[in-house]
């Protein structure tokens, strides 16, 4: 099942995050916090931002996610929990940085006394009792920093750091297209409320020792079709076992033969038995959000996500039919 595409911004988007703010000043019951699976910097710098400004205020809060070893410097002691069978009674659910009912972890959204649900992406289907999406933004995180902004909270480096990572994660450390004056601004702002700007910036490139083993195979299957105007990579399920267990993000991988010359679409395929999940990256106004939206995804115009439950080859070609038909469409093939 797809969802429309709509790329066109909140027309309050102040008055909706003064009205979405006032309902969690008000709210006097549990607030649980999720966003998607797989979390990337976005997802949980979007998350852990909002918690800890809520609990600045006395609220009660809970954020359930799987964090990604990576990531696992920001949080502090049991600040996530994995995930929440069912909601306490009477939970406010706010869901951050994904399609509401696709592809969210942590908590069923059955059983939400109220949901609040705030975006950037225009594949958002615009679910819940609040709803603010707003693709204009280059990062959740760039939107909660804004919804922040209307709580009466003290900014405290404990608060701004994750939603700094968020910003960060998501322009690719500035050097995506979606980085403008506004996210620069927003992000000195940020780093002027007591960011360690060296130590994140480095920080958030760690990764385990296995993670660059298996970065050497998944590179040796980089292939270039359709005209070489499309990069491909893939990671399968026997290929980790074959190097062990690697804390490995799909974002880089895709990331990095994004750059291969001459190439208008990146895409990367993590294979398991049962399923294929894929990332595209584009430019020059090819549209990753097309390919993925016409695959039951999601996401941006030039980066998105899908899960197909094919294995790897069959998801191969029909994630090429899909780039096959935007590449024709601009009259690049």
């Amino acid at each position: 099942m797809t969802h429309k595409i709509d790329n066109s911004g909140e027309a309050n988007y102040p008055e909706k995050l003064k009205e979405i703010a006032q309902k969690l000043l008000d709210w006097q019951g549990p607030i649980v916090i999720i966003s998607h699976v797989d979390p990337d910097g976005d997802a949980l710098g979007s998350c852990l931002a909002l918690k800890r400004a809520l609990d600045s205020l006395g609220k009660t809060t809970t954020f359930a996610m799987e964090i990604p070893g990576y990531l696992q410097f920001l949080l502090k002691e049991n600040e996530a929990v994995p995930a929440l069978e069912t909601l306490p009674e009477n939970s406010l659910l706010a869901v951050l940085d994904v399609d509401l009912g696709r592809r969210y972890v942590g908590a069923p959204i059955e059983g939400a006394a109220f949901t609040i649900n705030i975006d950037h992406h225009g594949s958002n289907p615009r679910i819940g009792d609040l709803v603010c999406v707003e693709p204009g933004k280059a990062a959740t995180a760039q939107m909660i920093k804004d919804l922040l902004e209307h709580l009466p909270i003290s900014w405290t480096p404990d608060i701004a750091t994750p939603c700094l990572t968020g910003i960060l994660t998501d322009t690719g450390n500035f050097k995506y297209t979606n980085t403008n004056a506004s996210v620069l601004k927003d992000a000195a702002e940020l780093i002027s409320h007591g960011v360690n700007y060296g130590f994140l910036t480095d920080r958030l490139q760690w990764r385990e020792k296995t993670y660059f083993k298996m970065l050497g195979k998944v590179m040796s299957t980089v292939d270039f079709p359709l005209e070489g105007l499309v990069a491909t990579a893939y990671l399968t399920a026997e290929m980790e076992a074959e190097v062990g267990p690697s804390d490995d993000d799909s974002n880089d991988y895709v990331g990095l033969i994004r750059y291969a010359e001459g190439t208008k679409v990146a895409i990367f395929f993590k294979a398991r038995a049962d399923h294929t999940k894929i990332s595209v990256r584009t430019r020059d106004g090819v549209s990753a959000q097309a390919i993925c939206h016409a695959l039951g995804g999601g996401g941006h115009v030039a980066a998105a996500g899908a899960k197909l439950d094919l294995p790897l080859e069959e998801t191969q070609k029909a994630v090429l039919a899909e780039t096959k038909k935007e590449l024709e469409r601009h009259g690049l093939i």
